[in-house]
């Protein structure tokens, strides 16, 4: 089916198409394995504990499809996992540039009761860093056999961290992501409105149009800023307390856009803020790197939230986050994960992952 038949069916209603919210139920979460040819291999000592910590903590509840270079080096990793978790393990050997599955990973919605994976074209970030290789994993998962259902390619640039959906119809994003002209320079804000309700089925969308953070290669991307939640709940980065800080006024402004947004019903949401993460720099250049924790992952019956735990203030921030986003799953077990490591390469948590739905 092409594209524009089915800009044209959607805007018809002839199909039912929905991006569902990653709090639903999910078969498996998909990573791309650091290797010594990414952009990790000066600090492959450091942030390989941290992908192993994630993986394993992700197979006590569910699957992971583990991309990866070299499957029989990275099996051995996993050799001291228990045999329930190792087995719900699978290791695809596919090259890469880079490990953000969140971003070159497929975006799956459920059609008429069935999964189609949507393959968006993935440009490194509106072209900053390599990514045909990355570009080609989904194509290749699909060749292979590992994705069953169908993939449909999409010549359009967009990241799955660029976009939250409340599964209901609701997409959440940043203008600042989706109008950049290093990704889609050909079409309008309404153009582009229009496309991303088609292609997920959505009847409308919320632009936040401040909030970043320094560091962020992204042009941010909503999953390191604000994040839809069950119970029309969002969980979101608050100003910094120190108002100096070169982040207070853009995040301030992002958090009366977010108490002036309205749910489908008309009413306010639900606002759990989320203390600004510790600043952190990189040693070499002394570059601002971009700490967040609501770049957290919703998985089945948990939720891995990323913790930059190296001195006690730190600490406390860290504790704060999993107590606040605990309101908006207290029926999850909220897990913290040390994310210092992976922040080096400017992305956190949710960043690594993608989640399929069941």
């Amino acid at each position: 089916m092409s594209v524009i038949l089915l800009q044209i069916m959607s805007e018809n209603s002839s199909i039912s198409r929905r991006l569902p919210a990653e709090w639903e139920e999910q078969s498996y979460v998909q990573l791309t394995f650091p290797h010594q040819n990414s952009d990790w291999k000066d600090d492959l000592e450091l942030v390989t504990p941290v992908f192993i910590e994630i993986v394993t903590q992700i197979t006590r509840f569910e699957n992971v499809l583990l991309v990866c270079q070299n499957k029989i080096e990275t099996e051995k990793l996993f050799s001291n996992l228990d045999k329930e978790q190792f087995e719900r393990i699978i290791f695809v050997e596919i090259d890469s540039n880079d490990t953000w599955a969140r971003d070159h990973g497929a975006m799956t919605v459920i059609e008429d009761d069935k999964q189609i994976h949507l393959d968006f074209t993935f440009n490194g970030w509106g072209n900053k860093f390599e990514a045909s290789k990355d570009n080609l994993i989904t194509q290749i998962l699909k060749k292979e056999n590992y994705l069953k259902d169908k993939v449909e390619q999409i010549d359009f640039v967009l990241e799955g961290g660029s976009i939250e959906s409340d599964g209901e119809g609701t997409i959440l994003t940043t203008s600042e992501c989706l109008l950049s002209k290093e990704r889609n320079p050909n079409f309008s804000r309404e153009e582009i409105e229009t496309k991303i309700k088609n292609y997920f089925g959505a009847n409308r969308i919320l632009w936040l149009e401040h909030g970043a953070l320094e560091g962020d290669d992204t042009d941010a991307h909503i999953d390191t800023l604000a994040r839809l939640c069950p119970n029309d709940t969002i969980c979101y980065v608050a100003p910094p307390t120190d108002k100096s800080d070169s982040h207070y006024k853009s995040m301030k402004k992002m958090e009366e856009e977010l108490e002036s947004l309205k749910t489908k019903d008309n009413n306010s949401y639900k606002l759990i803020p989320l203390p600004f993460a510790p600043t952190a720099y990189h040693e070499e250049d002394n570059r601002r790197l971009p700490a967040t924790y609501a770049n957290f992952l919703i998985i089945n019956k948990a939720v891995l939230v990323p913790t930059y735990e190296n001195d006690q203030e730190n600490r406390d921030l860290d504790n704060l986050a999993l107590s606040q986003i605990q309101k908006a799953f207290p029926d999850r077990e909220i897990i913290g994960i040390n994310c210092l490591p992976i922040i080096r390469q400017h992305g956190s948590l949710h960043c690594l992952t993608m989640q399929f739905p069941k």
